[in-house]
């Protein structure tokens, strides 16, 4: 069962957290937008940012749980 979780992070980061891939990742746009002051913005702006980072903080939590669990071992 753990190993899905991991499965569904990686897929949903590579698919959904990159898509569209071209010209760039929309990640990176809307990461971009933000670490520039976020002007401009909109509420459907950051719903995008939300759905697209989602898979990603899920990867991250993945990783830090993960690590932590080791590291009391």
């Amino acid at each position: 069962m753990n190993s899905d979780k991991w499965r569904l992070a990686i897929i949903g980061s590579l698919t959904l957290g990159l898509a569209p891939f071209f010209p760039e990742p929309h990640i990176v746009g809307k990461i971009r937008w933000v670490a520039g002051g976020a002007r401009g913005m909109a509420a459907l702006d950051w719903f995008d940012l939300a759905l697209h980072g989602a898979p990603w903080a899920f990867l991250i939590y993945l990783i830090i749980s993960e690590t932590l669990k080791a590291l009391k071992k």
